[in-house]
């Protein structure tokens, strides 16, 4: 049983980690539905410099922060590397069996198509659920949509968070700066994802309000993902290992599967790349100032 200290302790450090990631999750995304609720339209070169600067980041942090931390756990290094691929594997089979089942279902993602998404509507799957939405089906059908669209924001969402949570345990229930850093960035890469969410509800006839309220909902994973890299970082050098490591992993099918191919087929030039490669800088000065 826990002290009385104790339990007001891990309270108190679990409202700091909740307050942390529902500003970086469902108030990054809010924004980023409000922004495409106003404006009704979002810049791919923007988004796409946006997102690939956030990755060289969290690819610096992920690489010379949590996956240093986990190793100094003492669980290992080949715990860690089997954390590592277990992140990516199981990232990458979800996301590949929502792909296969839903990307025939929108016209223009045929055999001419990139084989990963050129455009964060299809990242995210939101133009899936603006298709079934414009077509004006039954609930049933915008249900299902609904929930396909958020279960791909959450295999985003849910890494994202477990870092940040992974993090703050291995920094002893204290909000270091790296977890500050995750969140804030985080938050900033959360915008543009909230912007290709409301988009295309909005173009579907569906009113701002109701788009915006619905974008901000899907930030909340962020929340549950920080909470699951917490716990398991709290039970000891192992659970802390494998949540670091999972984490990272989970991270960098992310950033290299996903995030910097499409960043590239949204804005065709070298850019994106030298903004990663800067993003990467200022993640490995931030952490060693």
């Amino acid at each position: 049983m826990l002290s009385e200290k104790k339990r007001v302790f891990v309270t108190e450090t679990i409202k700091v980690l909740l307050i942390v990631t529902a500003i970086a999750g469902v108030a990054g995304t809010g924004i980023g539905g409000l922004l495409g609720a106003l404006l009704q339209r979002d810049s791919n070169r923007t988004a796409s410099l946006l997102l690939s600067f956030a990755s060289g980041i969290m690819l610096g942090v992920v690489c010379f922060d949590l996956i240093p931390e986990a190793v100094e756990t003492n669980a290992g290094v080949m715990m860690v590397i089997v954390a590592v691929v277990t992140g990516v594997a199981v990232i990458y089979l979800l996301n590949h069996l929502i792909d296969r089942n839903t990307n025939p279902e929108v016209s223009h993602i045929d055999a001419n198509h990139p084989k990963t998404a050129d455009d964060l509507d299809e990242l995210i799957h939101s133009n899936h659920f603006g298709v079934h939405y414009a077509q004006k089906e039954n609930k049933l059908a915008l249900f299902v949509a609904g929930v396909v669209m958020a279960s791909a924001i959450a295999l985003h969402n849910v890494p994202e968070g477990m870092t940040i949570g992974a993090s703050y345990a291995s920094n002893g229930g204290v909000m270091g700066s790296s977890a500050i850093v995750l969140a804030v960035l985080i938050g900033l890469h959360n915008i543009p994802e909230g912007m290709a969410v409301s988009v295309p509800l909005i173009s579907g006839g569906m009113n701002k309000i109701k788009a915006t309220v619905i974008t901000a909902i899907t930030g909340v994973p962020t929340m549950l993902g920080a909470l699951l890299g917490f716990w398991l970082g709290e039970i000891g050098p192992m659970g802390l290992a494998f949540s670091l490591g999972f984490a990272s992993g989970a991270m960098l099918y992310v950033v290299f599967g996903e995030i910097l191919p499409q960043s590239i087929l949204m804005y065709h030039s070298k850019i994106p790349a030298f903004s990663a490669i800067a993003g990467v800088l200022v993640g490995l000065f931030i952490i060693y100032i």
